[in-house]
């Protein structure tokens, strides 16, 4: 009796096991979270394959193809998504950064502004189209709104370092040097290591005594 119930987990685990382990791997999302870019977008592909209107797969695929630094391509895939789903948030975000990366700023700019008005603080990127929107104001030398946009960006993630390290800068350019030192000790808090932080701090020192 004992050696039938061995006989039966084995047959249990050689016939089971490897047919979930197959449709683990075959998750595009799973595959995106292992850091399998390529092999997520090949998923897709066949999903849309299948059904041409599924929202998730253009999702999925957008963001492994950012992740992959194919932005051309994410762009593009990205608006064919919403010409089916023109309200869709993630794939609007997603379309702002595969503009950001490739240098549209304004068209980025205005994606990412599009995302945030229609989402919240719960939202999955609310905190990151408000970092990128940051970058893109500091870009543009308007450190005022720089300062807003990180600050609402740290505000939704605080444990990002780097984003409290930009957050100095923009404030530290606008010349409010006070709160500069405020952000870039909250970023060497986080991390004691960042270089950037360090210097930052150091260049305002002597401009707060």
């Amino acid at each position: 009796m004992k050696n039938k119930k061995i006989v039966l987990v084995l047959a249990f685990a050689l016939f089971f096991v490897p047919v979930f382990a197959q449709t683990v791997q075959k998750d595009a999302l799973v595959l995106y979270h292992n850091g399998k870019y390529r092999e997520s977008v090949q998923v897709c592909e066949e999903e849309l394959k299948e059904n041409p209107y599924r929202i998730e797969s253009y999702v999925v695929m957008c963001w492994s193809l950012v992740e992959n630094k194919q932005y051309a391509e994410a762009e593009q895939r990205s608006k064919e998504g919403l010409a089916i789903s023109p309200y869709e948030p993630r794939l609007i975000e997603i379309l702002g950064e595969a503009l950001y990366y490739q240098g549209k700023n304004n068209a980025a700019l205005e994606q990412f502004e599009k995302y945030v008005s229609n989402s919240n603080e719960s939202a999955g990127r609310y905190g990151k189209a408000y970092y990128f929107m940051g970058e893109i104001y500091i870009k543009q030398g308007r450190y005022q709104h720089a300062d807003i946009s990180f600050s609402t960006a740290v505000k939704a993630e605080p444990l990002i370092d780097n984003w409290w390290v930009r957050l100095g800068y923009a404030r530290e350019m606008a010349g409010n040097y006070k709160e500069a030192m405020e952000a870039y000790d909250e970023a060497l808090r986080l991390n004691s290591s960042s270089v950037d932080a360090a210097q930052g701090r150091n260049r305002i020192s002597t401009k707060l005594q």
